[in-house]
């Protein structure tokens, strides 16, 4: 029979929300949690690079379902990089595993897909507090993908229809500023997206808190930050990128790798050890 999870924390009086410290770090700190979690993907080896082919293969099938209809496509692109974070909780918890000295294999991939619901339900965030953030965070792309599909409906100069139709009619159009305007409505969108989740997962993951502690220190998170919080988004869209560009290939690498190093840069900038741990239940069904 499995141990009875641990007593719950009280719950905080409202308007006590208790959130944890946030650490300040140096401009250059991304360059270092991508050396940890390359050192981490290695170390895991084949359970590591095993995410970033599942990913990638379903990568190559949406590119499949949707190669004709550029908007679904553009949909599931964008709604697959949003989710990214929920995706990667296998990832934060084999980085968590290695760092404790734990075995970190396949046993702790199954362990964190399939025995946090068995927890006792938590005021203070318990396993459904991972799924429901990640289809918030699901909500959230759905709303890019149709305030962009409308922008550009309205504004191109010839239907857009095809990856190629874009290219020609918004990125190289000579007349106005849509590719300009799309791009920065796609940054005010996406800015508060990336402050509200960089460490939210990892935190979810690691700690008993509920969404809006761990919305909140994420953003607390990117206002302490801004310089390394700037570089980091752009290393993650910047290899994301390259790894498209390679025909989904160098995603198998990098997905995993970035997945490892968010457990870093969550390590490095947040302070929890004030928070009441959240661990799965060594039993099951």
């Amino acid at each position: 029979m499995a141990p009875p999870p641990p007593p719950l924390p009280p719950r905080p009086a409202r308007g006590t929300l208790k959130l944890p410290a946030v650490r300040q770090v140096p401009v250059s700190a991304p360059f270092q949690w991508l050396a940890l979690g390359w050192r981490d993907l290695w170390r895991c080896g084949r359970c590591s690079l095993m995410h970033g082919v599942a990913l990638a293969a379903f990568g190559a099938l949406l590119l499949w379902l949707a190669r004709d209809h550029f908007w679904l496509l553009a949909g599931a692109f964008s709604g697959f990089l949003v989710v990214a974070p929920v995706l990667a909780t296998s990832l934060y918890a084999l980085s968590r595993a290695m760092e404790r000295g734990e075995p970190a294999n396949w046993r702790t991939i199954r362990k964190t897909w399939t025995r946090w619901q068995y927890s006792r339900p938590a005021v203070h965030g318990g396993y459904w507090s991972l799924v429901r953030f990640g289809l918030l965070l699901s909500l959230a792309g759905t709303g890019w993908v149709l305030t962009s599909a409308a922008l550009i409906t309205a504004m191109a100069p010839e239907p857009v229809n095809t990856p190629m139709d874009f290219v020609r009619h918004v990125v190289l159009s000579h007349r106005g500023y849509l590719f300009e305007l799309w791009l920065t409505m796609g940054a005010l969108m996406a800015a508060p997206l990336f402050a509200s989740s960089v460490v939210s997962m990892p935190l979810l993951l690691d700690r008993r808190v509920d969404v809006l502690q761990a919305v909140l220190t994420s953003w607390q998170t990117v206002l302490t930050n801004p310089g390394a919080m700037a570089l980091w988004a752009a290393l993650i869209m910047g290899l994301t990128l390259l790894g498209m560009a390679t025909c989904l290939i160098g995603l198998i690498v990098i997905l995993p790798w970035l997945g490892h190093a968010s457990w870093h840069a969550y390590r490095a900038l947040v302070d929890a050890s004030t928070l009441p741990e959240r661990l799965p239940p060594e039993g099951g069904r």
